[in-house]
Formats: structure tokens, sequence, C-alpha cells
């Protein structure tokens, strides 16, 4: 699983990543303080974006993409402190090998 986090996004890179969502709400840019990308199997997508969800104030979609090796990406949005915890959350779940979200 592979993590990043964009700290305060341009409006380009903004456009581009909303534009790859199922997002069928309109954000405002002014509240998107940080994107939180993360990439893996399906499997692990799911729960993560379950466990970021639960664990902080954020909004999260699938980021359409075309990946040979069949892997997902996810966006995590909102402000800088949730993102960081929701990446956080996912990577503490993940390292120890939890089975449950």
């Amino acid at each position: 699983m592979e993590y990043r986090i964009i700290k305060s996004p341009s409006k380009s890179t903004l456009q581009i990543i909303i534009k790859r969502t199922s997002l069928n709400i309109e954000m405002n840019p002014d509240e998107i303080h940080a994107i939180g990308l993360v990439q893996g199997r399906m499997i692990d997508m799911i729960c993560a974006v379950d466990i970021a969800e639960k664990s902080a104030g954020v909004t999260v979609s699938d980021v359409k993409g075309s990946c040979p090796q069949n892997l997902i990406m996810i966006g995590i949005f909102g402000d800088t402190s949730s993102v960081e915890s929701a990446i956080s959350e996912i990577k503490s779940n993940f390292e120890k090998g939890n089975k449950l979200c």
C-alpha cells in the first residue's frame, strides 16, 4: 500500500483529482486543505475508506485511473489534520495486520 498527502493542493491539482473521482457533491475548494492518496488492492481500499471516514471528518472517494496491476486509489479530502489523522489510522490498522475494519 502506498500513501501520499498533498498539503494546500493547487487549483489544477484539485480539478484533476476531482474530475477522476465519483464525488457527486459540490465540494468547496476552500474547505479542502489537504488530499490524502492511498493506493492498494481493492479489498484493502474498501477497508481504508471505512477506517478513514470513521476516524476523521473527511470525505473519501475512489480515484479512477488505469493501472495494469489492478491497484485501486482513493482520495481523502479535508483539512490537513483530519487527512493526516485518517492516513495515520489506516497505516496503523494495516501495520497491525487487523482483518477487521
